[in-house]
């Protein structure tokens, strides 16, 4: 959908030689044709890059968006169990608000709680995953997404543009425990200036899968209850080439997802009367162009509008109604220069404007809102074997309430610097580094919510250091191989952590300090063994010592972050041939605690989980027929990913794809 993320920076070799936009395609536009590799922007990016594209998600066996971000080094995924547990991500420890997300090329936005929900996200219409740590090597972005330490990136498949047939693709799937999804996209060039899609999504599932609870020499068996999701999801997407500088796209999206909530499973509990309704709208609009050879601009705008109604029917006196609305206008403005091969210079000015209102006042005080503006200035050298990039990015968030008081207004100066050298001359090996300082301001839930909220929270404030080494093979007819490996160290001063005021009210307080030491490291590797015979092999491993640094004199002094495993890691082997085409994966990580204090019986074991995924492509009548089916958790295994909240075992998917 978002050619015009990928085009016109490359108009010109001038610009394109500094932009580097990322794209493996070759797309073609009046004679100009654009070409680069994606996988070798990972290689020589200045910070940590990983990337997932649409045949990797069906050669490593990715059937949906929990086991694509496990095979990214460095994530550290909460899932909370079956296709509607809601999925969130945290980047080498610092928690899932640090982690930002974009959606074709513009950032999500959660204002309430800062953490976005990746379950209503589905592969299926997903060309491809990107995770920048640090700063994006492609400069000419808005503002916004260099205000996270981290920024998974979720691009959706790109539009016909080589000819004016119309295209449509018809997909079913089906699985265990009531599983049943169907999936379309309607896709069409109008002209030689503009072309159009429709995607229309549903997902329903019981999630009702059985599940084990060891208590000493006693073992309970029962079924997860309360569980059953009715989900659906729509968008439309629009690209118009104005003229031959200018392009212009736009989406429309809606998502709503109405779900029971299972409630933490006790050893012979398993009751709960939660339900959830979840709806998500926006349009989002950006218009890219270019002057001359030198100077090209972006504009982006975006309103979002969401909705959460909670209902609780078995709470203690009555219905419990926690519902929120939340609001969101949003303007980007960028200019992209390029005096000459050798610099490149960006300017971005982002504002946004938020607010919130709940059910009642024990939900959310007042009406807060927000107002913010972030202006970046970047920077960028490129010659030869050396690559530099510095960037300043200065942000300003401006708090009111429509009732009582507000939070504090916040500015911050966020600098950050990156490099890349290539090592030797005439191989592909570079030595990368990057320093990273930026802050997280806090949610409206913790400076508004009832009896929980402070109005004088101080921001988060992160700093990010990385070295790293990358290699890639360039030889013809051999063996493709990918490497990386980066060790890094993170500081996170003032975190926001709750402490009680008494036994009933507890609130946000700045005094929390976390220490991070890691190392990542990933492998990609593909050899063609005959003629339509290929062999791809991938793995990833990452070590993270995430440690409350908060007080020296405490009990709880340097222990493991809850929820952050000190080794995860994941892989698969792939085949494929004429015949039957498969892939053997398998990802796990070791024990983790459920709270920062360690207390015991909290432990959560570490586990592995094995799947398998055949499938095989048709050629029937004028398109193409894939037939596909997965096997997950192969040998059963009982494991949970956030305490008390077990997940599926032995499972299955089977799905079958039409496209022509």
């Amino acid at each position: 959908m978002f050619l015009a993320s990928v085009v016109f920076i490359g108009l010109s070799a001038s610009a394109h030689a500094q932009s580097d936009t990322i794209t493996s395609r070759s797309h073609q536009l009046e004679g100009v044709v654009i070409t680069e590799s994606r996988r070798q922007h990972v290689v020589t990016s200045t910070a940590p890059m990983h990337l997932l594209d649409h045949a990797d998600m069906l050669t490593m066996g990715m059937a949906d968006i929990a086991y694509a971000l496990h095979r990214m080094p460095g994530i550290t995924l909460r899932d909370y169990g079956g296709a509607g547990g809601m999925k969130t991500v945290s980047v080498r420890g610092l928690g899932t608000k640090h982690t930002g997300v974009s959606y074709d090329g513009v950032m999500l936005s959660e204002c309430q709680s800062g953490e976005i929900d990746l379950s209503r996200y589905s592969l299926d219409n997903v060309d491809q995953l990107s995770l920048a740590i640090g700063d994006n090597d492609d400069i000419f972005l808005p503002a916004r997404q260099a205000a996270s330490p981290a920024v998974l990136s979720i691009q959706t498949l790109r539009m016909p543009t080589a000819d004016k047939k119309p295209h449509l693709t018809a997909q079913l799937k089906a699985g265990s425990f009531g599983y049943v999804s169907p999936f379309l996209r309607f896709e069409q060039n109008l002209n030689g200036r503009m072309a159009m899609s429709v995607v229309g999504e549903y997902t329903y599932a019981e999630n009702d899968y059985p599940y084990t609870i060891r208590n000493v020499s006693e073992t309970v068996s029962d079924r997860r209850t309360n569980s059953r999701m009715n989900q659906g999801h729509a968008e439309v997407n629009w690209l118009w080439r104005t003229d031959a500088q200018g392009m212009l796209s736009a989406k429309l999206y809606y998502y709503d997802n109405d779900r029971q909530l299972p409630g933490v499973v006790h050893y012979y509990t398993n009751v709960s009367g939660e339900t959830l309704r979840d709806r998500n709208a926006f349009g989002q609009m950006t218009y890219q162009t270019r002057w001359n050879d030198k100077v090209a601009m972006k504009l982006t705008g975006k309103y979002n509008w969401a909705a959460s109604i909670y209902r609780d029917r078995l709470y203690p006196g009555g219905v419990n109604d926690a519902s929120y609305w939340q609001r969101e206008a949003y303007a980007s403005a960028a200019w992209l220069y390029a005096p000459c091969r050798l610099w490149t210079f960006n300017y971005s000015a982002d504002y946004s404007y938020n607010n919130l209102n709940g059910s009642s006042q024990r939900t959310v005080v007042g009406r807060p809102l927000r107002h913010s503006i972030l202006q970046a200035a970047t920077a960028k050298y490129s010659h030869q074997r050396l690559t530099i990039q510095a960037r300043l990015l200065y942000s300003l968030y401006l708090n009111s309430s429509s009732e009582g008081r507000s939070a504090r207004n916040m500015r911050r100066l966020s600098p950050s610097i990156s490099a890349s050298y290539r090592l030797l001359h005439d191989t592909e090996l570079y030595l990368r580094a990057h320093y990273k300082n930026i802050f997280r301001v806090p949610t409206f839930n913790e400076s508004y919510y009832y009896h929980y909220g402070s109005y004088d929270l101080l921001p988060e404030s992160t700093h990010q250091w990385n070295v790293g080494l990358t290699y890639a093979s360039a030889r013809p007819h051999a063996t493709q191989l990918t490497a990386t490996l980066d060790a890094y160290y993170n500081k996170v001063s003032d975190m926001i952590v709750a402490v009680p005021k008494n036994m009933f009210v507890w609130s946000c307080v700045n005094v929390g300090r976390v220490r991070v030491v890691g190392l990542d490291a990933s492998l990609r590797m593909s050899r063609q063994i005959a003629d339509d015979h290929r062999l791809t092999a991938s793995a990833n491993y990452s070590y993270q010592r995430v440690q409350n640094v908060t007080d020296k004199d405490s009990q709880y002094y340097c222990n493991q972050i809850a929820y952050q495993p000190e080794h995860s890691f994941a892989a698969s082997l792939g085949y494929e041939n004429p015949w039957l085409n498969g892939s053997l994966h398998i990802m796990g990580m070791t024990s983790r605690w459920a709270n920062n204090e360690h207390y015991p019986g909290t432990s959560i074991d570490g586990f592995a989980d094995c799947g398998l995924t055949l499938w095989h492509t048709f050629r029937w009548r004028t398109g193409q027929l894939e037939a596909r089916a997965d096997v997950r958790n192969i040998f059963d295994r009982q494991y949970e990913i956030v305490y008390h909240y077990p997940m599926p075992g032995r499972n299955y998917q089977v799905s079958i794809h039409y496209k022509f």
